[in-house]
């Protein structure tokens, strides 16, 4: 096979799983040109993609997930970049966007409380449904390391849920409640 046709292949086999990986984690228009910028590099390095069976796709999420996070560094840039005009032109200051942020679903709001890696570690697992060796391959570390931080992202995630859980739960007739005590008598 010619290096058209495995890239082909490749395109066909993995395009919409790779556009899925980036949907989950952007808006549909970045989406596609995260996709698109994937296939660009894996083009360009279509030697190193891995050719044993199923292992292209973790190496095009861990192409993915570095062309994301490339994509929200610049977007950042930007905004930081339009607020300083914004301010230079109005010489106001940066106004209070607290009251626009709508408030989230509660595992969204669990996962969001962790760091990268432990959302990625998580997302790669739950959301994409790769094993650990793939999902090391995407993360660009040993199975070993992957699995130790799938472990400890999982205890984050159960920390992170139990303790909105008790937020949302709240006292109850000014004493605490079922999840509280329990939260107490563990320290």
């Amino acid at each position: 096979m010619d290096r058209a046709e495995r890239f082909s292949d490749l395109y066909q086999r993995q395009y919409e799983a790779v556009l899925r990986y980036a949907l989950r984690r952007t808006d549909p228009e970045t989406a596609r040109d995260v996709a698109a910028e994937t296939f660009l590099v894996a083009w360009r390095q279509l030697d190193g993609v891995p050719i044993e069976s199923g292992m292209a796709g973790p190496w095009l999420y861990g192409v993915a997930r570095r062309v994301l996070a490339n994509t929200e560094r610049s977007r950042l840039r930007a905004e930081r970049l339009t607020t300083r005009l914004g301010q230079q032109q109005r010489g106001a200051s940066v106004p209070d966007e607290a009251g626009s942020i709508a408030e989230i679903a509660r595992i969204r709001a669990a996962l969001a409380t962790l760091s990268e890696p432990d959302q990625e570690a998580l997302r790669l697992v739950g959301w994409e449904e790769l094993d650990l060796a793939a999902a090391a391959l995407a993360m660009g570390c040993s199975s070993t390391t992957m699995a130790v931080r799938l472990h400890r992202a999982r205890r984050r995630l159960e920390r992170a849920l139990g303790t909105a859980g008790r937020a949302e739960q709240g006292p109850v007739n000014g004493r605490a409640g079922p999840q509280q005590k329990i939260s107490q008598e563990t320290r």
